[in-house]
C-alpha cells in the first residue's frame, strides 16, 4: 500500500520535478540519463570475475570526496570488477571525473520512478550497491532487493531534524519498510546508530563504523599548478583568512567581521569560497557594495590587489578549497552560521588550522564537538562573537599553533572507519580468484578502450 501511494504522489508531482530540473542550468546535462531517456550501450564484459560490477551512490561534491578513499581501497581489493560512481549533481559529477579518473567511472542517478531504476538495475546487475549518508530511494531499494542484490548505507548519519521528522511521520511505517531493504547500515556515530534502530532498522544489520571523512587523504600539492599564495600573487607576510562552503546571508556576516578585525590586522586577507560557485558574481557584488577591494580567481585572483587592508577574494574555482587551507592562518567552515547543518570541518584540520564555526552544525555535529572539546576548533553565535574569537587567536601565535596541533590530532585520533567498512563490505563481496589469462586480456583490453 506505501509504494503504490508513494508512486502515485511521485507520479502527481513529476511535471513540478522535471520542471525545476529543467529550469537549474546545472542539472540539465544528466537528465537524459536520469530519466533512462538514453540508450544504454552494452557493457560486453567478459565472462567470469571481470563481469562483476559495483555501484556507489553519491549525490553531490561533498559525499564523492567522503567517499572517494572508500572508492580506491575497493578498486585494489577487487582489481576485476567495474566500479561506477553516481551522482546527482554537476559538481559531483565533476568530482568523480577528477579525483577517481582511472579508478571508477561516473553516470548520473536515476530519478526514482519504477521504470527508470527497474531499466538501470537490469542494465547494470551490480554485485553490490553502496550508498553514501541515508540517501534513501524507495524504489531503486526494492528493485535491488527483489534482485537479491546487497545494498549498503556507508557514513549514515541521521540529523536531529531528520530523525525528529521520520520518527514523528506518519509515514514511519514506510520508513521501516524502506530500512527493511537494506542490508547493512554503517552509520557514523553510536548516536546515529540508535536513531537509526529506533526508525526501524534490524539492529542485527546496523553497525557504528565511523566517520570515514577522517580517513580523507591530505590534498596533494604538486610541484606545477598548485594553488598558493605565491600563484595567488601574494606575499609571505601576507596573512590568509579562509571561509568555505559559505552561504547567502553568512557571507555578509563573515565580512562583517571581517572588515572589524582588519582594523587591526591590516595583512589579513578574506577568501570566501561560496558553496555553489554560480553564485560567484552576486558574492563579489556584495563585498564591492561594502567598499571594499574584491577579485575572483578566476580572473587573476589577489594579485591585482597590491597593497594593505581589507581585502577578499572570492574562490570561484572547483577543486582548490581543500588545497588552499593548508595557507591559512585561520578557517571558518560554512553553512554553520546560516541554518544548513554544517560542511566538512576536517578539510582545514587536516592542515592543522583552527576552525571556526557557527551554532548551526547538526550535519557535522560530532566532529564539531571532537574539535570542540579538544580546542582546536571554536563555535560562534554571530559576526560579532567571529571578530572576537579572530582578534584573540591573531594576537598570540601560541595560541594559534596550539588550535591547529589539537585539530590535527582530532583527525588522527579518529581514524580508522574507512578500513572497518571496506572489510564488513567484503563480507558482503567476497575476494574472488584471480582472473584467468585469458580474462586478464579482455580486462586489459576493456580499459584501454575506455581510457583511449
Amino acid at each position: 500500500m506505501w509504494y503504490l501511494l508513494y508512486n502515485s504522489l511521485l507520479l502527481l508531482v513529476s511535471p513540478v520535478i522535471l520542471f525545476v530540473l529543467l529550469a537549474k542550468q546545472r542539472c540539465r546535462r544528466g537528465l537524459p540519463q536520469r530519466l533512462g531517456l538514453v540508450a544504454e550501450k552494452p557493457l560486453n564484459q567478459p565472462a567470469g570475475a571481470s563481469s562483476r560490477l559495483i555501484w556507489i551512490h553519491a549525490v553531490s561534491l561533498g559525499e564523492v570526496v567522503a567517499v572517494a578513499p572508500l572508492v580506491r581501497n575497493l578498486r585494489g581489493r577487487y582489481p576485476e570488477a567495474r566500479l561506477i560512481v553516481s551522482t546527482v549533481t554537476e559538481t559531483g559529477r565533476e568530482a568523480v571525473e577528477q579525483r577517481l579518473e582511472g579508478v571508477a567511472e561516473h553516470r548520473y542517478a536515476p530519478l526514482d520512478f519504477p521504470w527508470v531504476v527497474n531499466q538501470v538495475v537490469d542494465h547494470l546487475k551490480p554485485s553490490l550497491y553502496i550508498f553514501v549518508e541515508t540517501e534513501l530511494w524507495p524504489n531503486l531499494l526494492r528493485s535491488l532487493r527483489r534482485r537479491n542484490i546487497p545494498s549498503i548505507l556507508v557514513n549514515g548519519r541521521l540529523s536531529t531534524r531528520s530523525f525528529e521528522r521520520q520518527r514523528l511521520s506518519v509515514i514511519r511505517d514506510f520508513y521501516r519498510t524502506m530500512l527493511s531493504m537494506i542490508s547493512c547500515c554503517l552509520m557514523q556515530s553510536e548516536r546515529d546508530a540508535q536513531r537509526m534502530i529506533e526508525l526501524g532498522a534490524e539492529p542485527s544489520r546496523v553497525r557504528c563504523a565511523g566517520n570515514i571523512k577522517f580517513d580523507q587523504p591530505v590534498p596533494q600539492v604538486s610541484a606545477g599548478g598548485a594553488i598558493s599564495k605565491a600563484s595567488l600573487g601574494l606575499t609571505d607576510r601576507e596573512r590568509l583568512l579562509v571561509a568555505g562552503s559559505t552561504h547567502p546571508g553568512e557571507e555578509e556576516a563573515i565580512v562583517t567581521a571581517y572588515q572589524s578585525v582588519c582594523e587591526e590586522f591590516q595583512d589579513l586577507l578574506l577568501v570566501l569560497a561560496p558553496r555553489h560557485i554560480e553564485r560567484a558574481a552576486q558574492v563579489e557584488q556584495m563585498v564591492r557594495s561594502r567598499g571594499l577591494t574584491v577579485s575572483r580567481r578566476s580572473m587573476g585572483g589577489a594579485g591585482q590587489m597590491a597593497g594593505i587592508g581589507p581585502r577578499v577574494l572570492v574562490l570561484d574555482t572547483r577543486g582548490e578549497l581543500a588545497l588552499l587551507y593548508r595557507e591559512a592562518v585561520a578557517a571558518f567552515v560554512g553553512g554553520t552560521l546560516a541554518p544548513v547543518g554544517g560542511h566538512n570541518l576536517l578539510e582545514p584540520a587536516v592542515w592543522g588550522k583552527p576552525v571556526f564555526f557557527g551554532p548551526h552544525t547538526d550535519h557535522c555535529a560530532e566532529v564539531a564537538a571532537l574539535l570542540s572539546n579538544a580546542q582546536g576548533g571554536r563555535m560562534v553565535q554571530d559576526e560579532q562573537d567571529l571578530a572576537k574569537a579572530l582578534r584573540e587567536v591573531l594576537r598570540d601565535p601560541d595560541v594559534l599553533q596550539r588550535m591547529g596541533q589539537a585539530a590535527q590530532q582530532v583527525v588522527a585520533d579518529n581514524q580508522g572507519a574507512l578500513q572497518r567498512t571496506a572489510d564488513i563490505i567484503a563480507a558482503f563481496l567476497p575476494v574472488r580468484a584471480a582472473p584467468t589469462a585469458s580474462e586478464a586480456a579482455d580486462r586489459s583490453r576493456e580499459l584501454s578502450s575506455r581510457q583511449s
